[in-house]
């Protein structure tokens, strides 16, 4: 019998290993881009065209490659990091492994321009399949450009597997972010399709932060700063009130090095405790500074997850730095030390301290009790202190509480009342619910509505119940039903961050069908010619942003479609909310197309719209 075992041939093997580096073609950006830094750029320009799928470029001035480097840097595990196993323990550097140019060599096609400043040419290189096709001297500038063209051109399972256009050009997006903001002081760019998305000049951290999260954190960073023999801890966090409901703003960096941490983030948030909502996550960009020996980052293919050798010491590191920031820049409460002026005029300190007075009080058993060793515990039965209990003598219980007390403890009765888990008008044999008609509306704390109805009265939350209204609406629509949509008189204009411009351009198709008019004007802007019929005038821009934000919330939390996260999104931001004072004619239209609902007893999210209280537990309550 023959032998099985049989070694892969090169170019298969590293097909199967490029999909732990490059998975889709943003995973080439974070490689391309942290090679440019390695290679000491101060201009950093990234080109992408198709998000990714027809080109991925990163053009550098950095110190170039001779004709051999060039050559063997597309080798697997070849590189000029590692000479022994004790420099893996000293990386300072974004790459090490020798993995990434081999893995984009195997799944695209590849062209390499680079020169060195002492060399007269460059090297022109041409790779595909891990197979090079051409290689020659050109005429090239300092620095490198490496193109990837056509991304799993030969696997094409894989290509297949991709998102649409927009949802690959935002997690380019991502990997572009977050390198530029480890590196302030080099300059970066970012083009797609021919169009500029970002421009970034050399900068302050601050700057950058500004430049790429919007200008809504211009006047809301406050400084971390923490310096100690182990590690050092600076970067930027945001006061309390921009917290949002999405985790978008958030990064942490170690030495430089992008990284996800749940363990750090929940240092953070134990930081901003009873300061933001419990459901609200706060931004900050925070970096790590400490000794490479004391964290392992060669643990993930992506180096985004590390492993440090102390994770409590870094975890209290962090939550005292943001806790000291935020104390520092009067965001939490701070006792005031300075003396009042008013307590020099009293007249224990006025007077002055004489021999006798002091004679008096050094002999008294309260003076003793404080001022012998090991006393303390007997101060109750040594000093004239009297027992605390003394001061707080037991109150008599006497007319309405001790009668209301009385009333509590005898009652055998309960408070009972029940949410309806059925749709009121398909009841079985119970006696149906329905609204008694012309019967008077009441609304309770801006939020509540209280409906008679024929067997007791319910109590409708107005926000949950326009939800529920609301979604089988916008539901109608997706079935070719028409959605009525007013025209602004004056177009309003939504400036937007990159990340969120992305977003609201793949959600375009789908808004446009739930009532709004909505037009690209210019880099990252947008103007609204219209908006349904829902949405209150004026209010258009906030409901857009509020919209992103909530899409992104369920983007997070639950695996939704797109165009249900995108309905919910709708919903919650149009639906009333509570605070809002309403009409008679708003409360009675409100109540009547909730019981119009296929479903009214629940919103979407499989909260309760209301409350019913039937009459015999009114009864038993008061005792009939």
């Amino acid at each position: 019998m023959s032998d099985k075992i049989q070694l892969l041939p090169d170019n298969i093997a590293n097909q199967i290993a490029a999909g732990e580096v490059i998975q889709r073609p943003s995973s080439a950006v974070k490689e391309l881009l942290e090679n440019a830094v390695d290679a000491g750029a101060t201009e950093i320009r990234l080109l992408v065209a198709d998000a990714g799928k027809s080109l991925v470029q990163v053009i550098d001035n950095g110190s170039g490659m001779s004709e051999t480097d060039a050559r063997m840097s597309f080798e697997r595990h070849a590189t000029s990091k590692i000479n022994n196993i004790d420099d893996l323990f000293r990386i300072r550097t974004m790459g090490f492994r020798g993995e990434a140019l081999a893995s984009i060599a195997a799944v695209a096609q590849v062209e390499l321009k680079t020169r060195r400043q002492e060399d007269e040419t460059g090297t022109y290189i041409e790779i595909e399949n891990s197979m090079v096709k051409k290689q020659e001297p050109v005429a090239y500038t300092q620095g490198t450009s490496i193109a990837m063209k056509n991304v799993f051109f030969n696997v094409p399972a894989r290509r297949n597997f991709l998102k649409t256009n927009p949802v690959e050009m935002r997690h380019i997006v991502d990997e572009f972010i977050r390198v530029a903001m480890a590196f302030p002081e080099i300059s970066f760019s970012l083009t797609a399709n021919g169009q500029e998305m970002f421009h970034l000049t050399g900068g302050t951290l601050k700057q950058r932060i500004v430049h790429l999260l919007g200008a809504s954190y211009t006047a809301k960073l406050v400084t971390v700063q923490e310096k100690t023999d182990y590690l050092n801890i600076y970067g930027f966090t945001g006061k309390p009130d921009t917290a949002k409901k999405t985790r978008g703003d958030q990064y942490f960096f170690v030495n430089n090095r992008f990284i996800r941490s749940a363990y750090l983030n929940h240092a953070v948030m134990s930081a901003y405790q009873q300061m933001i909502p419990s459901d609200s996550f706060p931004m900050y960009v925070l970096f790590i500074d400490l000794d490479p020996a004391q964290v392992d980052i060669n643990v993930h293919p992506t180096k985004q997850e590390i492993k440090f050798e102390d994770e409590k010491i870094i975890y209290a590191f962090v939550q005292s730095a943001v806790k000291h920031a935020l104390a520092q820049f009067s965001i939490t409460p701070t006792l005031n030390f300075d003396l009042d002026p008013s307590i020099q005029q009293l007249d224990a300190v006025a007077k002055p301290f004489t021999e006798d007075k002091k004679a008096t009080t050094e002999a008294s058993s309260l003076y003793n009790t404080f001022s012998q060793k090991n006393q303390a515990h007997l101060i109750e039965s040594k000093s004239e202190l009297k027992h605390w209990k003394d001061f707080y003598p037991e109150p008599k219980q006497t007319g309405f509480k001790s009668i209301l007390s009385a009333a509590i403890e005898q009652s055998t009765g309960k408070f009972e009342y029940e949410t309806s888990v059925s749709n009121p008008q398909t009841a079985g044999s119970e006696q149906k619910m329905q609204l008694i008609e012309d019967a008077p509306l009441i609304q309770l704390h801006n939020t509540y509505i209280v409906a008679p109805v024929n067997t007791g009265f319910i109590l409708i939350h107005q926000q949950l119940a326009h939800e529920r209204i609301l979604y089988e609406r916008y539901a109608a629509v997706s079935k070719g039903k028409s959605m009525a949509s007013q025209r602004s008189l004056f177009p309003i204009t939504v400036p937007l961050s990159a990340q969120d411009a992305v977003l609201l351009q793949e959600l375009l198709p789908d808004l446009n069908t739930l009532g709004y008019e909505i037009e690209l004007f210019g880099k990252d802007t947008f103007v609204i010619q219209g908006s349904p019929a829902d949405v209150e005038q004026g209010n258009e821009k906030l409901a857009i942003e509020q919209m992103l934000e909530q899409y992104k919330h369920f983007s997070n939390e639950v695996k939704f479609s797109k165009r249900e996260k995108l309905l919910r999104s709708v919903v919650w931001q149009h639906a009333i909310k509570p605070g809002k004072a309403l009409a008679l004619k708003e409360m009675k239209t409100l109540t009547e197309e909730l019981f119009a609902c296929d479903q009214p007893n629940i919103t979407p999210s499989g909260n309760p719209t209301y409350i019913a209280f039937k009459k015999d537990y009114m009864e038993r309550m008061f005792g009939r």
